[in-house]
């Protein structure tokens, strides 16, 4: 009988040898990956910014925190940056890093440096920085650098320096000098009354506004920046907050013509000063009894022909015929109230387009009504319902 020798364990041998050359392979090869990862971070070159912080002047308290956000934030895109240029070696052609890495980092630089600004002149000065430089990068071609040359935290500002803005208002930097409106005010009716006080109050909010545009634009634009950022504008806001102060008025009263396009117009106190506040906020509200009886003076009175009827009126017609005249005298209120409440309102044809129009229309109905009921039992008369329709306002 033969006896044949089993092979299973020399596959298992040869199947180890197998395995193990491979992982030695294995080994090789990531070591040398890690050599060339270590050769090619070593070779990638790093930008290189100049610092804004030093640039900074004294941040307000209130700027503290942005300024150091964003600070943080230039050093974030400078990391970004490095990384980029470890990991995009060898892509594209000679101008890729401009391109792709240091052009759009400027965009970012620049922006961020513009926020800084920004914040400390919302309640001081605000800042000359020379973006465009501060903005662009350059390169370490051998790597190294800072990847973070910013200097996070600021100190705050003096407690003097906080004020700054107020305090230059007054020793220099111009402030806005505009006409007193409050005291060209007519009676105020008391249902305009508060409407009226708080468009005194925005009045002066608008110069307060102005006045601290004033001290946080100084250097900017150039020699028409005031009148075309500061006070242009303002005129505007004037001028529609006193033609709502008319309008307010005019509801319950004669509109007032308060002159609106003189008293919107302000100049300058070249060397500051000035009253920030020059409005009374707080008026008298008119007696609301005489306010009605000035406002009916004003509107006139609606004057209408009397509906006279030359013919014997049937039994029949008479109670019809008597709700129609007193229907009549019903329209006339209406339009003399009408005309009272509506005083100010539309252009030179409102009151005959919206009051006298509708009430003529309205009486040739009556009278056309009148007409038909005495014609159902007698002769139908004309009672000129054309004429006597027409009504007119006296005043």
């Amino acid at each position: 009988m033969k006896r044949y020798r089993s092979n299973a364990g020399g596959s298992n041998v040869r199947r180890w040898r197998v395995a193990g050359i491979a992982g030695v392979a294995v080994a090789l090869v990531g070591v040398g990956l890690g050599v060339a990862n270590a050769a090619t971070s070593a070779a990638a070159p790093t930008v290189n910014c100049p610092q804004v912080a030093p640039q900074l002047p004294a941040i307000p308290a209130t700027a503290k925190a942005e300024v150091e956000r964003n600070l943080a934030l230039l050093n974030t895109q400078i990391q970004e940056a490095n990384k980029r240029l470890a990991t995009s070696q060898g892509e594209g052609g000679a101008n890729f890093i401009q391109n792709a890495i240091l052009g759009p980092l400027k965009d970012k630089r620049a922006s961020t440096i513009d926020r800084i600004a920004i914040s400390i002149g919302r309640t001081a000065a605000k800042p000359n920085l020379p973006v465009d430089s501060l903005a662009t990068c350059g390169l370490n071609q051998n790597g190294g650098g800072n990847a973070a040359p910013e200097p996070t935290a600021v100190a705050d500002a003096p407690a003097a320096g906080a004020t700054s803005a107020a305090a230059g208002a007054a020793t220099g930097v111009p402030t806005v000098n505009c006409p007193n409106v409050s005291d060209t005010l007519p009676a105020v009716p008391a249902s305009a009354q508060a409407e009226i006080e708080r468009n005194l109050a925005l009045l002066n909010t608008q110069i307060q506004e102005a006045n601290k545009r004033l001290v946080t634009s100084q250097g900017e634009g150039g020699a028409n920046f005031i009148q075309n950022a500061i006070l242009g504008p303002l005129k505007d806001k004037r001028f529609a907050t006193i033609n709502r102060m008319e309008t307010a008025i005019g509801r319950a009263a004669a509109k007032p013509d308060l002159n609106a396009e003189g008293l919107s117009t302000c100049t300058l106190n070249a060397n500051g000063g000035g009253n920030p506040a020059p409005e009374n906020t707080a008026v008298q509200a008119q007696d609301p009894a005489v306010a009605a009886s000035a406002a009916a003076a004003a509107a006139g009175t609606i004057s209408c022909p009397d509906v006279t009827i030359n013919v014997a009126i049937p039994a029949s017609a008479q109670a019809e015929i008597d709700r129609n005249l007193a229907l009549l005298q019903t329209q006339i209120d209406e339009a003399n109230k009408r005309l009272v409440s509506s005083l100010g309102q539309g252009g030179v044809n409102f009151v005959q387009n919206a009051i006298l129009g509708p009430l003529k229309d309205k009486r040739f109905a009556t009278i056309n009504r009148m007409e038909t009921a005495i014609g159902r039992t007698a002769a139908k008369p004309n009672l000129n319902a054309e004429g006597l329709s027409t009504c007119k306002v006296v005043k």
